[in-house]
């Protein structure tokens, strides 16, 4: 399919779904890159309560709230 009639049926609100080649898809700004960091034990004592209470892991807790900090500090 040529650039204009993918476009032209996007904007008309067709599924293009079959058209895209999903194996090679990749989701910008979303590569996992591992880091370290050093915590005192009371915030990873409050962070296991905060994520047991939430249902969640440790790790979910520190990524929405950094994602939250981060929003808000690039908003401003």
């Amino acid at each position: 399919m040529k650039v204009k009639e993918f476009e032209a049926r996007f904007d008309a609100g067709e599924d293009l779904t079959e058209a895209l080649d999903l194996s090679q898809a990749k989701r910008v700004q979303q590569v996992q890159k591992r880091v370290n960091v050093d915590f005192p034990t009371w915030m990873i004592d409050s962070l296991d309560r905060e994520a047991s209470r939430m249902g969640v892991t440790r790790q979910s807790v520190i990524k929405v709230w950094l994602a939250e900090r981060l929003t808000a500090s690039a908003a401003k």
